[in-house]
């Protein structure tokens, strides 16, 4: 019989803890939380200092049974729920129903699942620390207030369904405001000067920079035509070579908002799928001989902190793998300010850099691979040597005319030689060769073309960006970014259209809305200083109680006022100007979770709907009479295909084009891949780079 139980919330969690302790321990999962505010109901009593309803998850009866009878066969009940407040919680509505007192010593935390951290949280269970259990509560019972006081005012004005709440009103309306910004938006004309020169046979870049030692801004064709006047001789003399060395420092290892920002940059990888694969990877793979392992530290984490240990290994690897002028310098300790609780957690690495990526590789799924890679390098990266490049800057000068050339190389690679951060915009530093060039040497000019530009609109939020903002403005906290983002989507208050947010116009009522009425909802400092008294009851410097009633006051205001004054909003539907081909009414523009799909107005009797369908304008290449249109698979990929459908079979996951090949005459199309979009035939080996 065993003397123990451990209680987490995953059985794959349970699966790999058990490897770890001997016969005397039995692991059981409480499938997350198993006690919970009512759906039905408010569940917050106001007039009794907001204590909380709490009542039993439906469907957990049978996991509570289970666990209370486990419990009252063992000497003592471990609960070994996640580290961090979601976690206290858990634990803490585990011991309410299995009547574990939670002063005792009944709670064990480790920040990653291997046999050292393991039997280390063994050795030092403590009492379930309150103060992360009343943040949690607080959080809780604030959006349930928000909840479900605004949502039914939504239902009655607006439509049914709808929802508000604290951050995810705040996200909505930085992409809202974003898209006012591209809206009011006016470009601004500007010219650039680059050209081709000439030195030893050898052909390099530089671009306009000024006049005498001064940058010039070329605003209009004027300006341009004024440079250019000067510029009679082909011979240009460079006046400057600096040259330089620079150390490029690698990035610190992931934090939560960081792994959902290069995952959607570097794999096109949803926040909410990355936080899905991270838990899988945290709770444990089995690997084959090795057994159930858990391959990541913690992911729900805003620390780069990492331990000593960790530290060592990895200067380990990468002097055995690289060599010891490739191993990071430690850096001095800063004295620590007093450390939050979030900091408690150390970064997301690998739990062992020596489960190498592509040794494990044939255990994980496609997506793990991807994503426990990204980690491994990213963490290997963090502890390894800057890199250092060479770079040149020359000017060269005709007439008081200065054109710039700028070029760089790489003399030791150091940690690039594993990782190289991305970027929101996927801009790429490469190396730009430039010949050897001397002060008073002569070189010729090739070729010089103007070009005009426009000042672009700032771009629309993209995942990563949004999450960056988030953080940025101390909005949301780890576990809150990835369920914020899918709500919104959810609710229909925004769509993604070419992977950024877009607002719709539903999105747009309800913010009007929750402006008018709720404004403090949406400010940004408002909902920042909330996070951070959520942050001030976890360190137990205040109390939740009065936290949520300083809250509570002004906003009861606000509901009153809201319940009288609020009209109704109505949101028509935009007639699509067809028929429908199953009744024959008018359908209509209607907006789901993926953007705008045709329906009937004859709607519930006629439930037709159809895609709206893009045109590229391509002819089919099969049947010759229908036009190519963009289409979505059911995982919500672009494909193209035939508008004559079913009639005409023809489906391409490449973009068609109304070229033919100049080798065979078949048809080209047109591929996307990381580095760029190429031209090649869709049955010869013709193939083209794109501009």
């Amino acid at each position: 019989m065993e003397d123990y139980l451990v209680i987490v919330e995953s059985p794959a969690k349970a699966k790999t803890i058990k490897r770890y302790l001997g016969k005397k321990y039995e692991v059981k999962a409480s499938m997350g939380h198993v006690r919970d505010l009512p759906k039905s109901q408010m569940g917050v009593d106001i007039d009794n200092h907001f204590k909380p309803k709490y009542i039993t998850i439906r469907g957990k009866g049978p996991v509570l049974k289970e666990l209370k009878s486990a419990a009252k066969k063992v000497k003592k009940v471990y609960l070994a729920a996640d580290p961090d407040r979601e976690g206290e919680a858990i634990a803490w509505h585990l011991a309410h129903s299995l009547d574990i007192d939670s002063s005792s010593e009944c709670r064990v935390v480790f920040n990653e699942i291997t046999k050292q951290a393991i039997k280390d949280a063994f050795k030092h269970p403590r009492a379930i620390n309150m103060d992360l259990v009343d943040a949690q509560q607080a959080r809780r019972v604030l959006d349930r207030l928000v909840g479900y006081n605004i949502s039914p005012l939504l239902w009655k004005k607006v439509k049914k369904g709808l929802s508000a709440g604290r951050v995810q009103s705040v996200a909505l309306k930085l992409i809202i405001e974003r898209e006012k910004e591209i809206k009011d938006f006016k470009p601004d004309e500007y010219w650039t000067i680059p050209g081709k020169f000439k030195v030893r046979d050898e052909i390099f870049d530089a671009s306009f920079y000024g006049i005498g030692n001064k940058k010039v801004e070329l605003k209009n064709k004027d300006d341009v035509d004024k440079v250019m006047e000067k510029l009679r001789d082909k011979q240009f003399e460079v006046a400057k070579v600096q040259k330089k060395e620079r150390a490029r420092h690698p990035v610190a290892p992931f934090i939560t908002s960081t792994l959902q920002q290069e995952a959607a940059r570097k794999l096109n990888f949803r926040a909410k799928k990355t936080m899905m694969i991270a838990q899988q990877l945290y709770e444990g793979i089995d690997l084959g001989k090795q057994g159930t392992t858990g391959l990541i530290t913690y992911m729900r984490t805003d620390s780069t902190r990492i331990s000593d240990v960790a530290k060592q290994e990895a200067r380990e690897y990468i002097t055995s793998a690289f060599g010891s002028n490739y191993v990071g310098q430690e850096k001095p300790k800063k004295k620590k300010k007093q450390e939050n609780a979030q900091d408690a957690h150390e970064a997301i690495r690998p739990s062992s850099v020596m489960n190498k990526p592509k040794e494990i590789k044939e255990y994980l799924s496609r997506d793990q691979y991807k994503l426990y890679k990204l980690i491994w390098e990213r963490f290997v990266a963090s502890q390894m040597a800057p890199a250092i490049m060479d770079t040149v800057r020359a000017n060269l000068v005709q007439s008081d005319v200065v054109f710039r050339a700028t070029g760089s190389k790489i003399k030791f690679p150091g940690f690039m030689k594993v990782y190289i951060e991305s970027n929101d915009d996927n801009k790429k530093e490469e190396e730009n060769f430039l010949p050897e060039l001397a002060e008073g040497m002569k070189v010729e000019k090739e070729k010089l073309e103007p070009k005009q530009h426009f000042t672009q609109p700032p771009p629309r939020y993209t995942e990563a960006r949004l999450v960056r903002t988030m953080e940025e403005l101390g909005i949301g906290r780890p576990s809150t970014y990835a369920p914020t983002i899918d709500t919104i989507q959810k609710r229909g208050y925004v769509v993604i259209d070419d992977r950024k947010f877009v607002p719709t116009e539903l999105g747009e009522v309800v913010l009007d809305l929750i402006v008018e009425f709720f404004p403090e909802i949406i400010d940004v400092d408002f909902t920042a200083k909330m996070e951070n008294d959520l942050d001030a009851i976890e360190e137990g410097e205040t109390n939740w109680i009065k936290i949520v009633s300083d809250f509570y006051a002004d906003f009861e205001k606000h509901l009153e006022k809201a319940e009288k004054e609020m009209k109704e909003v109505e949101i028509k539907d935009e007639p699509a100007g067809i028929e429908c081909d199953k009744c024959g009414s008018e359908m209509v523009y209607k907006m789901g979770r993926y953007g705008k799909f045709l329906a009937c107005s004859n709607f519930p009797d006629c439930r037709n709907t159809k895609p709206i369908l893009k045109k590229v304008g391509v002819t089919c290449p099969k049947c010759k009479e229908g036009e190519i249109v963009e289409r979505r698979s059911k995982k919500r990929r672009i494909f193209y295909g035939c508008d004559r459908y079913p009639e005409c079979d023809f489906v391409s996951w490449d973009k068609p084009l109304s070229r033919s090949c100049p080798k065979c005459g078949e048809y080209l199309v047109e591929k996307k891949s990381k580095k760029g979009k190429t031209v090649q035939c869709s049955s010869c080996d013709y193939q083209e780079e794109q501009s």
